[in-house]
């Protein structure tokens, strides 16, 4: 009983170590991209466009790479605005975006995802999977709208609780199409010198903004109801 009880507390704590590990390194990696800036995202976007007629997959293939070690997507879209104007330039982002997306969960399933189940547990791990197949694609949609959450971090997460690549790709394009335009506007509109687009990107950033608020407010309040409901379902029957 000892030896068994042993094991798995030997196990889970393998699996605690290695989510650590895998943590450490997303954190360090979003530091060094994000924050400390080490990549040169100008001097990139310069060498995609003398590729001429190909720029914009090349450029979609490449954001997609940058995206997935936390290169910010703003400053992606803006760039792909900058290179092919506002209505190319979206179609582009959103590529890049679907791609961030699958890759960041491929690889979060493949580094996360058996430590996730073992912290877990087989009951609870089974019950997260029937939510994700009836409400994964959905969550990652929200997530979008949802200010402030890095979206490549979230991916990762998402991959690592189970959430297929498909749904996360058909998730990260219906929920960033907002996005995509907005930051890609922008960026067309300091290219083309137009006013008027700039106005209208952040007349859709405002709508946005207030989807995500309520977005977050309703996860929020959800979560808040099925932990009540849970609460009043573990009370001992004292009659």
């Amino acid at each position: 009983m000892t030896d068994s009880d042993g094991s798995v507390a030997g196990g889970a704590w393998r699996h605690w170590v290695r989510l650590g590990v895998f943590a450490v390194f997303l954190l360090g990696m979003f530091y060094l991209v994000a924050i400390a800036r080490v990549i040169d995202v100008g001097r990139i976007r310069e060498m995609v466009g003398e590729t001429g007629p190909i720029a914009p997959v090349v450029y979609g293939v490449v954001a997609a790479g940058l995206g997935a070690v936390f290169v910010p997507g703003p400053i992606l879209a803006a760039g792909s605005g900058i290179l092919f104007g506002a209505f190319v330039g979206t179609f582009v982002t959103l590529g890049a975006t679907v791609g961030t997306a699958a890759t960041a969960a491929f690889l979060g399933s493949r580094a996360g995802r058996g430590s996730v189940r073992g912290v877990l547990g087989e009951e609870r791990a089974e019950r997260i999977d029937a939510q994700v197949q009836k409400y994964g694609l959905w969550a990652v949609v929200g997530q979008r709208f949802v200010p402030g959450i890095s979206d490549a971090m979230a991916a990762y997460a998402f991959g690592a609780f189970g959430i297929p690549v498909w749904q996360m790709a058909v998730g990260a394009f219906i929920g960033s199409a907002p996005r995509a335009f907005v930051y890609t506007a922008l960026g067309a509109s300091i290219g083309e010198l137009n006013a008027g687009l700039a106005y209208a990107a952040i007349a859709v950033w405002c709508v946005t903004a207030v989807l995500g608020a309520i977005v977050a407010h309703r996860g929020y309040r959800s979560w808040r109801e099925q932990r009540g409901d849970r609460s009043i379902g573990s009370e001992p029957d004292v009659r």
